[in-house]
């Protein structure tokens, strides 16, 4: 789209045109995800816990010269954008509407069936499903996993293109006056309306209110699909004037259906749904046995009847529907590989993302891409695969697996890249040696049809069920939430000590690297150095330097914290030795300005500041900084504010004294950036809310709490009424009873102090104690009355209600039970990418 349709399509005359014969052809509403910069409009939309304004300087930086942005700014933010050399800038009232309406525009530009799905359930799967039944016949464009939202939805929609011939949107709304706008930027003319559940009731007045807001995606369709038998569906379709005068194409129990369900059954892993359409009856096996897997198929069923496939290949598609997976993971593999699995879809863009993504991980040098043939493309191979080698090329793929007829028969364009081809997923799996795989991040991107989960699963490094699962995209959502308190020149510094808290540090540093934090804070060298050898560049303070690690610490170029005479003159002297390029080595004062750990003291700072000043002196302060000892708590607000204002006077004086106003200085913790914003100084220290935990509740309700402990039922067992559990027979039940073991004991953090009904666990929703006394590597909870099998998944903690139970019925605080889960439960890492 050039900048002079853009114009036209907005409505306004508040803009600035820089470059005003530019065009564009990427829409960008997260910053993180900037790909193209040239050819990228970014859409700065304000959120309750951010605002995309602040990262338009950011991305002008990275490039993006194309604007759309809120007229309701502040006159400075407002003259800082006008200021932006060259750049084309839109102010609108509603920048999510401005969204919609450039996506309206290209929707209009398209004459193609497009499929709409809203409902309360399933539309993700249906969509999904949709495209693995119809994609051997179409070149479909379709949402990307579930972008159902006012923003998601235009995003999606942008992706038509000439070489599409088909398309399937899906639409998800909470309350009302939201669907008029979708149904604008989609116009679907195939409906389906999958099912109508108990979500977001709150937000209407009826069940029939949030029916009918639903079904206004489809009043200009041609045809509606949907099922019958759900009847707050079809009475309200019955009275809707509008919806009724459609052509109505249902399926159901009842003759009076197009399509009819006579029987579902289950057949061992299958379900044989029986199917009557136009007199013909067939029996379609899908392979999944849930009820709500039996719904989606029914909606493709009915649709490939609608569009005219014989009951022969509808049997035969169905046969192979593939789960759909909503969520790229980051895994240990072996030989201390990093496995990213991101086969949930497979075409050009998404590769794009996922090698963006892996380009940006710095644990290991060595990168390797196992990649399948694309299933569904607009063009031919020959130009598809040299588009996907170009795009390898420029991505630092070291490795390239490549697995699939089509692949084998491109080799040609891989020929300048270490590139190994296999015609099938079993051809792989049996004949190359995994002992090839170290020290490197492995990505699998593969269609769902090369069954890519078989290699995710021989990939993975071998540990026990337990398992603590991180999901880095809420700790992105906390970050920017803090930095909402901050304002853009203001520095983030993020504390990763203690393995970040036990989420794990080389994966938390990586992803924070990648999204702009300004420094790293470990405890120790070691920390540091781990974090240099896999790939972290940015400034890394050491807040413990030990003597016999000042070597490392010049080596590795990371910046101690001095906070007494003795670590100064110790470590000058260790800087003279070791440091042999005549540069002068950055480090941090540390002042005490009421907490009396570390920290150097009112008294001292002249004579701390002549040693700093002395010209033989190699050091060089980079900043200046003190702790808070309970910025947490109201009841001390006068001590803090009485910390912060000795802090001020002090790094004053010190700076003063050195002649150099470009210290940094620092002293606000989590609870201090919510609580005085006012002091932020230069830089702010981002520690336990950074991984979704606070003290305040108001600042808890808009934390994710990134870290969840899960593990898994060992076996179940039924106890009568005076028998006894565990070791020294510490519980004895009281009735007939019911307990389950889970493999989860102190070796694995879980605190001893948590047994004899201290703490609690939640299998299944339900929070159940913890008996006995907590063996080393199992546990007993008590699980009378509850619906469980062995199997099932037990969380130990993931809400914050959970953590801050676990910590109070151990008696400790949500940093100990963090940090004190063991090494050998593997990490897991999660992100929507």
């Amino acid at each position: 789209m050039t900048i002079a349709q853009l114009t036209t399509l907005l409505k306004t005359n508040d803009l600035s045109l820089g470059s005003p014969e530019a065009s564009f052809s990427v829409l960008l509403t997260d910053s993180r995800k900037l790909t193209n910069a040239p050819g990228t409009l970014f859409f700065a939309i304000r959120t309750l816990r951010n605002n995309g304004v602040k990262y338009v300087g950011e991305l002008y930086a990275r490039g993006v010269r194309n604007f759309v942005v809120s007229s309701d700014l502040e006159e400075e933010m407002r003259a800082r954008l006008l200021a932006l050399d060259g750049a084309n800038i839109w102010f609108v009232k509603d920048v999510v509407a401005a969204l919609q309406r450039v996506a309206e525009y290209h929707r209009e530009q398209f004459d193609i069936p497009v499929v709409g799905i809203t409902g309360s359930n399933g539309k993700t799967i249906v969509k999904d499903w949709i495209v693995q039944l119809l994609a051997s016949d179409h070149h479909i464009v379709a949402s990307p996993k579930s972008y159902n939202s006012q923003i998601g939805v235009p995003l999606s929609v942008w992706q038509m293109g000439p070489e599409h011939d088909f398309a399937v949107f899906e639409a998800g709304i909470s309350e009302t006056g939201k669907m008029e706008a979708l149904k604008r930027v989609i116009k679907p003319t195939i409906g389906i309306f999958t099912n109508i559940g108990q979500a977001h009731d709150e937000n209407f007045l009826t069940r029939s209110q949030k029916v009918a807001e639903k079904l206004l995606l489809f009043t200009h369709c041609e045809v509606l699909i949907y099922c019958s038998d759900h009847k707050d569906i079809q009475s309200v379709v019955s009275e809707n004037e509008s919806i009724r005068a459609l052509n109505r194409f249902t399926w159901g129990q009842s003759e009076n259906n197009n399509v009819r369900l006579l029987e579902s059954r289950v057949e061992d892993r299958d379900t044989v749904l029986v199917v009557q359409y136009q007199g013909a009856t067939f029996n379609v096996a899908i392979p999944f046995v849930d009820r709500a897997s039996m719904e989606n198929a029914m909606q493709c069923i009915t649709l490939m009847c609608y569009l005219g496939y014989a009951s022969d290949e509808i049997v035969s598609r169905c046969s192979r529907l593939q789960p759909v997976e909503m969520r790229l993971e980051m895994d240990e593999g072996i030989n201390n590989c990093l496995l990213i699995n991101d086969s949930y879809s497979l075409d050009i863009n998404s590769l794009s993302i996922a090698l963006d993504f892996v380009q940006h991980e710095k644990q290991h040098y060595r990168k390797t891409l196992i990649l399948s043939d694309f299933m569904q493309t607009g063009i031919s191979d020959g130009e598809l695969y040299a588009q996907v080698a170009q795009l390898i090329a420029c991505r630092g793929i070291t490795k390239l697996i490549a697995i699939g007829d089509a692949l084998s028969h491109n080799r040609d364009k891989f020929a300048d890249m270490n590139a190994i081809f296999f015609a099938t997923t079993e051809e792989f799996l049996h004949n190359y040696s995994f002992d090839n795989f170290e020290n490197e991040t492995i990505l699998l991107k593969g269609a769902r049809v090369f069954g890519f989960e078989n290699i995710a699963k021989a990939m993975r490094r071998k540990l026990h069920e337990t398992i603590m699962e991180v999901n880095l995209d809420a700790m992105i959502q906390n970050v920017n939430y803090y930095r909402t308190f901050i304002k853009p020149t203001t520095k983030l510094m993020a504390m990763v000590k203690a393995s970040s808290y036990g989420a794990g540090k080389v994966e938390v540093a990586n992803i924070l690297q990648f999204n702009h934090v300004d420094y790293f804070t470990v405890a120790y060298c070691d920390e540091g150095v781990e974090l240099r050898r896999n790939g972290i560049t940015l400034p890394i303070m050491v807040m413990n330097p030990e003597e016999e690690s000042f070597d490392n610490i010049i080596r590795y170029n990371l910046e101690p914290d001095i906070y007494s005479f003795r670590v100064l003159q110790r470590f000058s002297e260790a800087v003279k030795l070791y440091n042999k390029n005549g540069q002068k080595t950055a480090i941090h004062i540390e002042l005490d300005t009421g907490m009396h750990r570390l920290g150097f003291v009112t008294d001292q700072l002249h004579e701390l500041a002549r040693l700093l000043k002395d010209p033989d002196s190699p050091l060089q302060v980079k900043s200046i900084f003190s702790h808070l000892a309970c910025s947490e708590d109201p009841a001390m607000d006068d001590f803090t504010r009485g910390q912060i204002a000795r802090f001020q006077a002090d790094s004053a004086l010190l700076k003063q004294a050195l002649c150099d106003d470009g210290i940094c200085c620092h002293i606000l913790n989590s609870s201090g950036i919510t609580r005085f914003p006012e002091a932020q100084m230069d830089m702010v220290r981002l520690g336990i809310g950074l991984y979704g935990i606070s003290p305040e509740p108001q600042v808890q309700q808009h934390l994710t709490p990134v870290s969840t402990l899960k593990t898994r039922i060992s076996q179940i067992k039924d106890i009568p009424a005076g028998d006894s559990v565990g070791y020294n027979r510490r519980w004895i039940a009281e009735h007939d009873s019911r307990i389950a073991i889970i493999p989860i004991g102190y070796a694995d953090g879980l605190s001893r102090h948590l047994g004899y009904s201290n703490g609690r666990v939640e299998i299944n929703g339900v929070e159940v104690p913890i008996i006995g006394s907590v063996c080393m590597d199992m546990c007993f909870v008590d699980v009378t009355g509850v619906n469980c099998n062995e199997g099932d998944e037990v969380i130990l903690f993931g809400s914050a209600h959970l953590l801050t139970q676990m910590a109070e019925a151990a008696g400790t605080i949500p940093y100990e039970i963090l940090t004190a889960v063991s090494p050998r439960v593997k990490r897991v890492y999660v992100t929507d990418n």
